[in-house]
């Protein structure tokens, strides 16, 4: 079956948010989180850098620069996250992340420094997550482009966001047979 123009950009569907998520869904959701930076890592190491110079899709990010926004994006989420558990709906800075992922560290540095970030990143994070009690999961900032978010939102997204960018890095490596 070919892949179409929707497939490649987002290769686990869309986002979906439960709005009275569960205990459980939650720990599913953070495992992902936990699970991530090995993930990343154990799918590109055996890349060379002319492979990793692949966009995942026609006019979309290369591999590398899928691997430098990911804890870009997710040490913004963490920050996020600790500023809706200290203040009172803090209105938080969006980032470009287009303009990120045009930075020269993002188009030209090895992956490694990247994926060392991600996986501290996300041992902090997650230990902080565990660690949450029921009602702090419905603390929220106010982005200025999306509105109110809770951290069970969050939480979702980025367990999507990682399930998203790790599909678009293996599918990659499926479709060009590495």
């Amino acid at each position: 079956m070919l892949e179409t123009k929707d497939d490649l950009r987002f290769p686990v569907g869309r986002a979906v948010i439960e709005p009275n998520p569960t205990e459980v869904q939650r720990l599913g959701w953070i495992q992902i989180l936990e699970e991530l930076p090995e993930r990343m890592r154990l799918a590109v190491a055996p890349l060379a850098d002319e492979q990793l110079d692949t966009p995942y899709r026609p006019d979309g990010w290369t591999i590398r620069q899928v691997l430098h926004h990911v804890p870009d994006s997710h040490m913004n989420a963490y920050i996020r996250f600790c500023l809706a558990l200290t203040e009172d709906v803090p209105r938080i800075c969006p980032y470009d992340q287009d303009a990120w992922a045009q930075l020269p560290y993002s188009r030209t540095a090895p992956v490694n420094i990247s994926l060392l970030i991600l996986e501290s990143v996300h041992a902090r994070w997650t230990t902080m997550m565990k660690q949450l009690e029921p009602a702090q999961w419905r603390r929220a900032f106010d982005h200025p482009e999306n509105g109110i978010q809770t951290l069970d939102d969050q939480l979702q997204i980025y367990a999507w966001h990682s399930r998203h960018h790790l599909a678009h890095v293996m599918r990659t490596i499926e479709r060009s047979g590495w």
